[in-house]
């Protein structure tokens, strides 16, 4: 029997925070942006948080970026852009790499697997990045 998850005032915020943002933050970036509101909040709050909500599916890790692992609340599949020089994290609009249930079944036919989930990043310059060069 799965145990009720109850949101607390941080727990929340820290969802909210991560939910409602674009830029896909780093437990630190959460921290820091909750701390003046949120005095008594500790880093490990947040990093615990997070993982609370990835066993949830309600946010997933990117993975490591210059260091520190990065998170998304978009959970439905989409393709990320990754800036090489400022480490930005962008959504690549347009549902490009998305593929259909029949990419996944030839994947799986062809490899005797069953595919559930994909990941596609780019990785290149950003428009800030590229006009300072």
């Amino acid at each position: 029997m799965q145990s009720k998850r109850n949101f607390s005032v941080k727990r929340e915020a820290i969802f909210q925070t991560l939910a409602n943002t674009d830029t896909h933050p780093s437990a630190e970036w959460v921290y820091e942006q909750l701390k003046p509101e949120l005095p008594g909040l500790s880093l490990g709050t947040v990093y615990r948080n997070l993982s609370v909500f990835k066993e949830m599916g309600l946010a997933k890790s990117l993975g490591v970026v210059n260091g520190q692992e990065r998170f998304d609340a978009r959970m439905a599949p989409h393709p990320h852009f990754i800036c090489r020089k400022c480490f930005a994290i962008r959504d690549v609009p347009k549902g490009y790499g998305i593929p259909d249930s029949k990419l996944y079944d030839s994947v799986g036919m062809e490899c005797g697997v069953k595919v559930e989930n994909h990941c596609i990043t780019f990785y290149g310059l950003c428009s800030s990045c590229m006009d300072e060069e």
